[in-house]
């Protein structure tokens, strides 16, 4: 008589040490799970009101400045690092980690209109007002001790903006022209103009590093190789561009902060039309700075509020405010792209999340697994109504809202009369006329 024994193997039902992986058996016919769709519906609606739910981006403010804050920028080596300048000269470097400050620099008689780390960290250069570029020399990890003075560069004219190239010792910064300095020489090797206009900004493309972009005064932002003399493109705005940012994984595309509070995104290989139109600030838009990942960017606006806008949507991921934030001078990814700074008028460096509802501290691979698994089912399930309203929903305040929807009449209402001059027979237009008025009529309204 022959007996058959259950035997399995323990090697098929128990997960390797080397890996943390969970085999998992499963039938895929679909005529197995008749409720598949249904079921995993709820699980996005569930996931989706979860997340708002635990929807708290704020994290905390660090105090120590007596002015509002004007500048900030990342350390290029340490990720809990940053710099901020204010409106009384004062730079402190900050701690993240601690959420507390690591030292003070009396840098200038009057605004800090920029910094910039050097390529290996250990110097900060810092440019105001009393038209000086001073190079500070750091002590790291810790910066306890006094700071001294490396070298001072002299200017002929207030400077407004510095930038540091990548891997080099040139810097640029913005007064009159655009000044190209290296830290071995008091002179410029470079200055570079375009017009009579004075240059508000300037920032170097983090991949082309030899490509720089300025703002102006008036409404231009002029695209410069500085291994050339002369300029290389240049493009008018309707209203001034108060920042630029440049996308850190596509060197071609640049981002801007307009004074006519939208933001747009250019690409400088075709600077004839935007690639995208982002409207939904109701003030002007002060400053914008590119997630390390390039995929989404930030904005700080008049408005007092911050948004995140991801690169191919039309609309903002999230607003924040808080009740006693004032406008916002500055905005600044950490470099691991999880929190943001924002520096305002009101003295106050907040951080936050960049992800409202992201749990902070170490996950395990079973809560990665379960939010990699939730964030498919969002993706999946956008577009029904009820998910769809409930993830787009945000509070704001109610002078904000009542702008935002006249904003959106006048702008529906423009974008009918130019389709509806385009589409009349009785006007003469030339075909180059209506062709303009339908490219600018191509811009996704907010619903």
């Amino acid at each position: 008589m022959k007996i058959k024994v259950i035997s399995r193997s323990e090697e098929d039902h128990t997960k390797e040490v080397s890996t943390d992986a969970r085999k998992l058996q499963r039938n895929l016919d679909p005529l197995m799970h008749p409720f598949e769709r249904p079921r995993e519906y709820v699980r996005a609606l569930n996931a989706v009101k979860l997340d708002k739910v635990f929807a708290k981006p704020f994290i905390t403010s660090l105090h120590g400045h007596t002015d509002g804050i004007f500048t900030m920028i990342r350390h290029p080596t340490q990720v809990n690092c940053f710099a901020s300048g204010s409106c009384d000269g004062v730079i402190k470097l900050w701690n993240l980690s601690t959420m507390n400050e690591r030292t003070t620099i009396q840098s200038h008689d009057g605004f800090v209109r920029g910094i910039c780390f050097t390529n290996n960290g250990r110097s900060i250069i810092s440019c105001g007002e009393d038209q000086t570029i001073k190079m500070w020399n750091l002590t790291l990890p810790e910066y306890e001790s006094e700071q001294d003075v490396a070298s001072i560069f002299k200017g002929k004219s207030s400077f407004t903006s510095i930038d540091h190239q990548l891997n080099s010792t040139t810097f640029a910064t913005s007064s009159v022209n655009v000044e190209v300095w290296d830290h071995n020489r008091s002179t410029p090797l470079q200055s570079l103009s375009w017009g009579h206009a004075s240059v508000t900004k300037v920032r170097f493309n983090p991949i082309e590093y030899h490509l720089l972009s300025a703002c102006t005064s008036d409404r231009e932002i002029i695209l410069y190789d500085i291994r050339e003399s002369t300029p290389a493109q240049k493009l008018i705005t309707k209203m001034r561009t108060n920042a630029t940012a440049w996308n850190p994984r596509e060197a071609y595309m640049i981002a801007l902060a307009n004074e006519d509070e939208n933001c747009y995104q250019y690409d400088i290989r075709n600077l004839k039309k935007a690639v995208c139109v982002y409207r939904d600030h109701v003030g002007s838009v002060l400053d914008i700075d590119f997630s390390p990942t390039g995929t989404e960017f930030v904005t700080g606006s008049y408005d007092k509020t911050i948004r995140i806008f991801p690169v191919e949507s039309y609309s903002s991921r999230e607003v924040y405010f808080t009740n006693r934030m004032q406008r916002i001078f500055s905005v600044l990814y950490t470099a691991d792209s999880k929190f943001i700074m924002s520096g305002s008028d009101d003295m106050n460096i907040r951080v936050w999340k960049s992800k409202a509802s992201g749990a902070l501290g170490i996950k395990s691979a079973r809560e990665k697994e379960k939010l990699e698994y939730q964030d498919k089912l969002k993706e999946k399930f956008k577009e029904i109504p009820q998910i769809k309203t409930i993830a787009q929903h945000r509070r704001v305040p109610k002078a904000i809202y009542k702008k935002r929807y006249l904003k959106n009449v006048m702008h529906n209402s423009q974008q009918r009369k130019i389709k509806n001059e385009g589409k009349t027979p009785s006007k003469k237009k030339s075909v180059a006329e209506k062709k303009k008025l339908l490219q600018e009529a191509n811009v996704v309204v907010e619903k």
